[in-house]
């Protein structure tokens, strides 16, 4: 008897990959083996960079509050010191808006810890 394979499902396989490296540059988009590799290795760049990009806001957030905070005299850590001391609970993402949108709320609330 002959060897049965599923040509169907192998070829709808390879045409659903090759349809996600749509856009890319030269054989990676269009040659099967090369376009497989590529697609995996993106998923892989991407489940990385899912957590890079919470470390990558927060070192925004921090450069932004320290240089609102150098405007009004004090350091990024003498700031974030007299807010815990102060028992201001106040994440760095909201105090980073502040910053950058509100520079009077932001300057009432130093005023507050200072």
């Amino acid at each position: 008897m002959p060897r049965s394979v599923n040509h169907v499902a192998s070829r709808a396989k390879r045409k659903r990959i090759l349809k996600l490296t749509r856009g890319y540059y030269g054989a990676r988009k269009n040659v099967w083996t090369v376009a497989k590799n590529t697609w995996e290795k993106g998923l892989t760049y991407a489940f990385r960079d899912r957590r890079a990009k919470k470390r990558n806001f927060r070192a925004l957030w921090i450069q932004r509050i320290n240089a609102a905070a150098r405007l009004e005299g004090l350091s990024y850590s003498q700031l974030m010191g007299n807010l815990h001391k102060a028992g201001i609970e106040i994440n760095r993402k909201v105090l980073a808006d502040l910053a950058v949108n509100n520079p009077q709320a932001f300057k009432a609330i130093v005023e507050k810890v200072r």
